[in-house]
């Protein structure tokens, strides 16, 4: 399927947020990712993944392209220099998003000489798959569009000589030196209000309301980076508290290696990560949002807690395909199978983050509720195969258990008096024990599983989380391991899949990178430290947006984007740094 508007690598995309979905746009001006009304819900510009769909503000003739964020927000600049002078697209979600409306705002300007711009509003439901109705399409005497593709309704303003055919709707705008014009699109399953939104007012509250969620972060070593991170998570997460691992689905972490999944989801990790870095910059409005989803899902579902959830608590979508093309190398999954999985430390790293939330006095008896049916489950479960952080098939893993020590001590550190400490202490102390007997290396780190005498990065995070203490052999064991066999470049791979070379099985994986620099910090080895997080805070798109993996040889990001627990370690660690 061929379209006037093909992906791009990762690298040169954008995203706009606004909690309740997102847009990627690339650096044509046109947005290929946007699904509505929400993150999960299906595309109605699905370029990326080879579906119909677009939206693109693009100069007429020769140009070449770049961009940057308005700090702190997750507003977007376009920016072309032609041959005619620069113009600019500032573009946003407005914020705080809309449940049942997205508003998508875009503003051109002709910084320096005249501009000339093609504009193409093309929606397609069904990630791509059913296009403008054309009995639909009404312009109003004042020029406002109004169009629907299957259940979505669309309304568009500042396009009034656009004119309609095969491709949707097509106009040229001309703007004088330092000349702006507004465009605004309304889309909703629902009717769409009578009152249209006015450009310069929501503009306005979106600033605002910018400036008032991200913290200025002037305590962390790369302030502004952090508050992009920060700005990222925020725009991740939804009214109801829950944050998606990523925008996008079934971008590929190797070209056709088959690993290409939906992440539109929450994961229970990925959430806690994200309310743990909150907690260290002193954030409460993510650490609640992290706390409130995490134990509302834990006190509905108890032992049985999933992975992953729906941003509104519901169950993933078993995993379909789409019959589409994919991103080039990978397929055209939805939905996740994630949904029939068991994974142990999901128990130990919502501990972990309740643990922190009471450091910062933000829990009550609700909460303490959770944490009581998440100690339960630890010591009902803790002896099941799971599927482990990687999720790659039911083991006994290592890391799963030992990352409950670390919650099951954070607790019991955390709130000392309170009833259920002796008892986190104690069972802690039983896996502990058990893991001590069955997952220890002769060399004298952490092994993966009791059978599987290999390193796994993941290894690190129960020693940075507490789990022993940071000058136990053992912590410093499998820390020097893991710079042995897994490290390039103050880069980390997870683990080694066979005898290749380990750049040749995946790419490198940033969150283990930026834990590696909390482990190195832990150890008082500040320059190393450094290194690590250097290196890999290096390692974003044009936008600085980061994907889960780096492929170091093509320098290119590789699966879904963005990956949120990467913004979730880089924001810890730059507080880390920065104490």
């Amino acid at each position: 399927m061929s379209t006037p508007f093909p992906p791009h690598v990762l690298h040169d995309y954008a995203l706009l947020a606004d909690g309740e979905r997102g847009a990627l746009i690339g650096p044509d001006g046109a947005i290929g990712w946007m699904c509505a009304p929400t993150w999960h819900d299906e595309a109605v510009f699905a370029g990326l993944v080879g579906g119909r769909g677009a939206y693109a503000v693009t100069p007429v003739g020769r140009y070449v392209f770049g961009g940057y964020y308005e700090d702190g927000t997750l507003i977007w600049r376009s920016r072309w220099v032609t041959d005619d002078g620069i113009v600019e697209c500032r573009e946003a979600l407005a914020f705080p998003g809309d449940p049942d409306r997205l508003v998508l705002l875009r503003q051109l300007r002709a910084v320096d000489g005249p501009a000339r711009v093609r504009v193409v509003l093309d929606p397609h439901s069904d990630y791509g798959a059913t296009p403008i109705d054309r009995g639909s399409v009404r312009r109003a005497d004042d020029g406002v569009w109004e169009l629907r593709t299957g259940r979505h309704r669309w309304r568009w303003q500042g396009a009034p000589h656009a004119v309609a055919g095969e491709r949707g709707l097509t106009t040229e705008i001309e703007l004088k030196p330092g000349e702006r014009h507004e465009l605004v699109l309304e889309c909703a399953v629902s009717p769409l209000p009578a009152e249209r939104p006015e450009p310069e007012r929501v503009w306005a509250a979106t600033e605002a309301a910018w400036h008032k969620t991200v913290p200025a972060l002037d305590g962390t070593v790369a302030p502004r980076d952090a508050r992009r991170a920060y700005a990222v998570l925020r725009g991740l997460t939804a009214q109801g508290g829950g944050m998606v691992a990523a925008a996008t689905t079934s971008l590929p972490e190797r070209a056709e290696e088959g690993r290409n999944y939906d992440y539109r989801y929450v994961w229970i990790r990925d959430q806690s990560y994200a309310g743990q870095a909150a907690a260290a910059v002193g954030a409460h409005d993510l650490l609640d949002a992290a706390v409130g989803f995490v134990t509302e899902r834990l006190h509905a579902d108890g032992p049985r807690l999933v992975p992953a959830y729906t941003v509104h608590g519901d169950p993933v979508p078993a995993q379909r395909e789409l019959d589409l093309p994919g991103y080039p190398g990978g397929f055209d999954r939805v939905g996740n199978q994630v949904r029939e999985q068991f994974q142990l430390d999901c128990f130990g790293e919502a501990l972990l983050l309740l643990a922190a939330a009471e450091r910062h006095g933000r829990l009550d008896a609700g909460h303490w509720k959770a944490v009581e049916t998440a100690v339960r489950a630890i010591a009902d479960r803790w002896r099941q195969p799971d599927a482990g952080i990687w999720e790659l098939g039911d083991r006994l893993w290592t890391h799963s258990r030992l990352i409950c020590v670390a919650g099951l001590r954070a607790v019991a550190a955390a709130a000392p008096r309170h009833p259920l400490a002796d008892t986190c202490t104690a069972l802690a102390g039983t896996l502990l024990h058990d893991a001590e007997k069955t997952c220890l290396h002769p060399d004298g780190h952490w092994q993966r599983t009791p059978d599987d005498p290999s390193v796994d990065a993941a290894l690190l995070l129960p020693g940075v989380r507490g789990a022993l203490p940071a000058d136990d052999p053992r912590t410093r064991a499998t820390l020097a391991a893991c710079r042995r066999e897994l490290a390039d470049d103050h880069f980390l791979y997870r683990f080694r899949h066979d005898e290749r070379p380990l750049e040749e099985a995946e790419g490198a994986f940033l969150l283990c990178g930026l834990v590696m620099a909390l482990a190195e910090h832990q150890q008082g080895r500040t320059v190393e430290a450094y290194r690590w997080f250097e290196r890999n805070r290096g390692a974003c798109g044009a936008s600085g947006l980061y994907a889960e993996e780096f492929d170091i040889a093509q320098r290119q990001l590789r699966g879904n984007l963005p990956q949120a627990f990467v913004h979730a370690l880089l924001l810890e660690t730059a507080a880390r740094l920065g104490e």
